[in-house]
């Protein structure tokens, strides 16, 4: 069997073993019921063993949980803006994800700051900007070397969501206005460079 279709189907059963943690954990939250991870791996029909290797810390959990509730699926995110060209695609994505986390800013950087302390081993964050970069990628016509694309998709990610908006408020001193500018100024002069570099 061909390797990156056996890795593509690992990577999909994550995705969706993660998803349906998030959504059970999401459930027992509305219900106002303490957390615990026998809990949600016990509601999610899911082992402990298996709970365990995507969260060892029911903070982490709960507190990407609630993030959850106001963040659309990588793919929701890409069809919205399918029918775009590659460079407004990519811009797209940024100014959701930016978008959500300054609307959100509070509710991420608590999260960061537990996320940050627990075991790195096993709180992998979910990874939605790689996704949805991935499917504009893969699924646009683009000039772009297969060798590029990958860190094409890398260095977009990093210029989007909370940790650059933290570089950008916290160390960099600007406001939220001038963080949007400076980060949709960067992937623009980025995309410029590698589009110029493909003709």
């Amino acid at each position: 069997m061909n390797k990156n279709y056996i890795d593509s189907g690992r990577k999909n059963q994550k995705h969706k073993t993660r998803s349906k943690i998030l959504l059970v954990a999401q459930r027992l939250l509305a219900k106002g019921i303490g957390l615990t991870l026998e809990d949600i791996a016990k509601e999610a029909d899911l082992s402990r063993a298996t709970i365990y290797r995507y969260y060892s810390n029911v903070d982490v959990l709960a507190a990407e949980a609630v993030i959850d509730i106001h963040t659309k699926s990588p793919e929701d995110v890409f069809n919205e803006v399918k029918d775009l060209n590659l460079k407004e695609v990519l811009m797209a994505i940024q100014a959701y994800f930016n978008d959500l986390a300054f609307t959100n800013e509070a509710a991420f950087r608590k999260y960061l700051s537990i996320a940050i302390v627990s075991d790195q081993a096993t709180n992998k964050r979910g990874a939605r900007r790689i996704k949805t970069m991935e499917l504009a990628l893969a699924n646009k016509k683009t000039p772009i070397d297969n060798s590029e694309i990958e860190k094409l998709k890398n260095i977009a990610t990093v210029l989007m969501g909370i940790e650059a908006l933290i570089v950008s408020k916290d160390v960099c001193g600007l406001n939220e206005q001038q963080s949007k500018e400076t980060l949709k100024w960067g992937l623009e002069m980025l995309l410029k460079g590698v589009l110029n570099n493909q003709n």
